[in-house]
């Protein structure tokens, strides 16, 4: 084990600093989320304004859930955004293998038209994929809520930079052994990407956990379908906003995000500096 000690360089002091101060002036709105989340109902905006309500409320976070079917809305959102994130996976870890790995004709040409689809943003989209979702019957439902963005080319362009990357000579012996082309897939690719696909995850988790224009376009029973975003829309009715709950909801929706970072931080960490996004 080594015993040298590290040499704090002015260089190494600075970028210390400047990295402490990001990382607090992006924590600070979450400590303010959870200070609200804690103060009496008429200390939301008491003058003068404090931090820190006159005693800590914990019954903030149980009322959440008397005001509003709030656990429903966790419930449709964990439903939408595993099944989801699941669904990107197996489509985008195909579609990067088939562009990555396999040789076939007009395979590059194809991959630069379906990356393209990435510069058009889902607001323009919405309108032709609500008619499509009438047309499928699924308007107010979970597949309306699931399919219409499960097959992007974000994740397959991360997955096809992380397979490029793979040496040939693996893919060779197993051909060699007699597997087939799926069966490559399934024994050789899959279990050397998880690191990139533990980034998609997390991406995608966080992308339908936090998504609210489509929910608010193609869900009508929200008590029903409702997701999260959708959830927090109702703290702000006719009566007023109920900003000490808005708070309390949202910490609460801060939740699975934050035990998904956690469990896959390690894949996290070794997927972002494996792919693309590391520049590579």
């Amino acid at each position: 084990m080594s015993t040298d000690k590290v040499r704090w360089t002015p260089g190494r002091l600075v970028s210390h600093v400047l990295l402490t101060a990001v990382t607090l002036l992006f924590l600070a709105p979450v400590v303010y989320a959870v200070a609200t989340a804690l103060k009496p109902p008429g200390e939301t905006f008491a003058d003068p304004t404090s931090l820190i309500g006159s005693h800590l409320r914990w019954r903030n976070f149980a009322d959440v859930f008397d005001y509003l079917p709030f656990q429903r809305f966790i419930l449709n959102g964990l439903l939408v955004a595993a099944i989801g994130t699941l669904v990107v996976l197996t489509a985008s870890s195909l579609g990067a293998y088939a562009f990555a790995r396999l040789r076939w004709r007009g395979r590059d040409g194809l991959f630069m038209v379906f990356l393209a689809t990435l510069m058009v943003p889902q607001e323009v989209l919405v309108v032709p994929m609500f008619i499509l979702m009438q047309e499928f019957g699924w308007v107010n439902s979970y597949q309306a809520l699931i399919f219409p963005w499960a097959f992007t080319a974000f994740g397959t362009f991360l997955l096809r930079q992380f397979f490029r990357g793979i040496p040939y000579e693996l893919q060779e012996a197993a051909t060699l052994d007699g597997c087939s082309p799926l069966r490559t897939f399934l024994s050789v690719m899959l279990p050397i990407a998880r690191p990139a696909l533990g980034v998609l995850a997390v991406f995608t988790f966080i992308g339908y956990w936090n998504s609210f224009l489509w929910p608010l376009i193609v869900v009508n029973d929200v008590s029903a379908l409702g997701t999260v975003p959708l959830g927090l829309e109702l703290f702000f009715g006719q009566n007023g906003s109920q900003w000490h709950l808005v708070m309390a909801a949202s910490v609460i929706s801060l939740v699975p995000t934050l035990l998904l970072l956690i469990a896959l931080q390690k894949h996290l960490v070794k997927g972002i500096a494996a792919t693309g996004l590391a520049g590579r």
